[in-house]
C-alpha cells in the first residue's frame, strides 16, 4: 500500500516517514511538502537506511503522488506557540489546510483512499476534511487523541515504575483543552489502576495535567514535537493496512456515539482497512460521560464560526 505525507518535509511529516519506515508495511511512502527539495532530500535518507530495514520506496514531490495513493496523512501546518492552545490556531490553520484539500481533490484521489488528518487542531480540520474532500465519512480520520493517550500511558507508567507497554488507558474527546481522561478502566498489567502497587487517587489530577500540557511542554524544550505523533500515526497506518480491527481513540464525525453528533472527535474506534468500522460506546463513570458531551459542545460552538470561514 502506498502512504501520501503531505507536509513530508517538516518535523512530523519526516518522523511519521521514519516510524512507517520502521514498521516496514507500506510499499511506498511518498513525501509531499511546498520545499519539495526538502521533502525531496528526507526520501533520499530514508532510502538510504532501506538495506537495513524494509523494502519500503521512497519518493518526494508533490501532489502527482495521490492518485496512486491509500492512505493520504496530511501533517502541513503552522507550529502551535508554547503558550497557544490548538483551537487558537484554527484562523491561522484554516485556510492553508482549505487550500490543501482543493489540491487534493483535484488531483483525484482514490475512492476507497483514506484520509489520515494531523495538523492541528485536528478534530476542526477533520471536520473541515470530511465536509470538504467528498469521500464518504468513515474514511476520514483525524488522529485526535491516540497521541494523548500514549503521552498519558507513558506518565503513568513513569510514576508507577511499571512496563510502558502495558499500560493502558485512554483520552477521549477533543485533542486539547477539553480533553477528558478515562480512568475508569486504565489498567496496568491486567490490574485494574487502583490495584496496583504504589497507585494512590491523588497521583491522578497531576497526571492529566502534565498529559494536557505535554505538547506545550515538549515544544518550550525543543521546538516542536515528533518522535511520539510518527509512532502514534503510524499506529493508526499500522491498523488500516494490516485490517486489524484495533480499538483507537481517533477523531471521526460522530453519529450518536454518547449522545454526540454532527462533530468530530475521539471516541473508541474500531479502525481496519476501509477506516472507520465502528464507534464503541463502553461503560464510563457519569463524569467521564459528562466531559465528552461538554467536550463536543465545546467544539461545535468552534465549528460554528469555522463553516461560516469555509463556506
Amino acid at each position: 500500500m502506498k502512504v501520501s505525507i503531505i507536509g513530508g518535509g517538516g518535523l512530523v511529516g519526516s518522523c511519521a516517514a521514519y516510524a512507517l519506515q520502521c514498521g516496514g508495511l507500506a510499499n511506498e511512502v511518498a513525501l509531499l511538502d511546498v520545499n519539495e527539495e526538502l521533502a525531496v532530500g528526507h526520501a533520499l535518507d530514508l532510502q538510504h537506511g532501506g538495506p537495513s530495514v524494509s523494502n519500503t520506496v521512497y519518493a518526494g514531490g508533490g501532489y502527482e503522488h495521490i492518485p496512486t495513493s491509500d492512505i493520504i496523512c496530511i501533517t502541513a501546518g503552522l507550529r502551535r506557540k508554547p503558550d497557544e492552545s490548538r483551537l487558537d490556531l484554527i484562523n491561522r490553520n484554516t485556510d492553508l489546510f482549505v487550500d490543501i484539500l482543493k489540491n487534493v481533490k483535484a488531483a483525484g484521489p482514490k475512492s476507497t483512499a483514506i484520509v489520515l488528518v494531523v495538523s492541528n487542531p485536528v478534530d476542526i480540520l477533520t471536520y473541515v476534511a470530511a465536509d470538504k474532500l467528498g469521500l464518504p465519512p468513515q474514511q476520514v480520520i483525524g488522529l485526535g487523541t491516540q497521541l494523548d493517550t500514549i503521552r498519558f500511558c507513558s506518565l503513568i507508567a513513569q510514576e508507577l515504575k511499571a512496563p510502558a507497554s502495558q499500560t493502558k488507558a485512554l483520552i477521549l474527546g477533543e485533542h486539547g483543552e477539553s480533553m477528558v481522561p478515562i480512568w475508569s478502566s486504565a489498567t496496568i498489567a491486567g490490574l485494574p489502576l487502583d490495584k496496583y502497587p504504589g497507585w494512590n487517587p491523588s497521583l491522578s489530577s497531576a497526571l492529566f495535567t502534565r498529559t494536557r500540557g505535554s505538547g506545550a511542554e515538549v515544544i518550550s524544550r525543543k521546538g516542536g514535537a515528533g518522535f511520539a505523533v510518527g509512532i502514534a500515526i503510524r499506529d493508526c497506518i499500522d491498523a488500516i493496512i494490516l485490517d486489524t480491527q484495533s480499538v483507537l481513540p481517533v477523531s471521526s464525525i460522530q453519529n450518536g456515539c454518547y449522545g454526540i453528533r454532527d462533530v468530530a472527535l475521539s471516541v473508541p474506534t474500531v479502525l481496519g482497512r476501509t477506516g472507520v468500522q465502528a464507534t464503541m460506546e463502553i461503560d464510563l463513570w457519569p463524569k467521564e460521560v459528562q466531559g465528552l458531551v461538554q467536550s463536543g459542545a465545546a467544539l461545535r460552538k468552534t465549528l460554528d464560526t469555522v463553516m461560516q470561514r469555509v463556506g
